[in-house]
């Protein structure tokens, strides 16, 4: 019974009862939340894929470039912060502290990533450019599988932002023609309604 009722609602919704009082807005109206569904499930694999290709072709930039990095070992001028809580030596997470280093035979001074928690004069492994500045280790393949995942994931969240958007925005304007035509249709009954008051 509860399915037959759902059933009658969405046809009438849609406008297959034929009813002559629904109005063009009101079919927009109906055909509103399958349309921005259809939408969401034909571009979202499409925003999806294209999103995924930018960045792997991004990260193959990056790949590129962080070929011509090379190695080589930092002094630490001050202790890293360390982090609040121990948690048994799984906090590792790098900070930018100030270290020295030899590049290309050139001694040079900056900050690098450290491990957090590490003390002044040790030896840390940092990456630097060809110019000789440090740099945040390079894209590792894990590191570049995230950056995919992520940019689909945002391409995905911003088209049904939009989509959203969009529906709300059309169901805004309908619900205005509707007030107007309803309005315009009141003032054409109401002077034959009201002489027979």
């Amino acid at each position: 019974m509860a399915a037959t009722t759902m059933w009658t609602r969405a046809t009438r919704r849609l406008g297959f009862d034929h009813n002559p009082l629904r109005r063009r807005w009101d079919l927009i109206d109906g055909w509103l939340m399958p349309a921005t569904i259809v939408a969401f499930l034909l571009l979202g694999p499409l925003t999806a894929t294209v999103a995924g290709l930018w960045a792997h072709a991004d990260n193959a930039a990056i790949q590129r470039a962080d070929k011509s990095w090379h190695e080589v070992s930092a002094v630490l001028l001050k202790p890293v912060a360390g982090p609040l809580f121990s948690d048994n030596g799984a906090n590792s997470w790098l900070v930018w502290s100030p270290a020295r280093w030899v590049a290309d035979g050139h001694a040079r001074t900056g900050d690098v990533p450290a491990p957090a928690g590490a003390s002044a004069g040790s030896t840390v492994r940092v990456w630097v450019d060809g110019s000789g500045k440090a740099q945040a280790p390079p894209l590792t393949a894990a590191g570049a599988r995230n950056r995919i995942l992520i940019a689909a994931l945002f391409a995905l969240a911003s088209l049904t932002a939009l989509l959203t958007v969009a529906a709300l925005v059309t169901r805004w304007v309908l619900d205005r023609k509707r007030i107007a035509s309803w309005a315009a249709d009141w003032l054409s009954v109401e002077p034959q309604w009201s002489r027979h008051l």
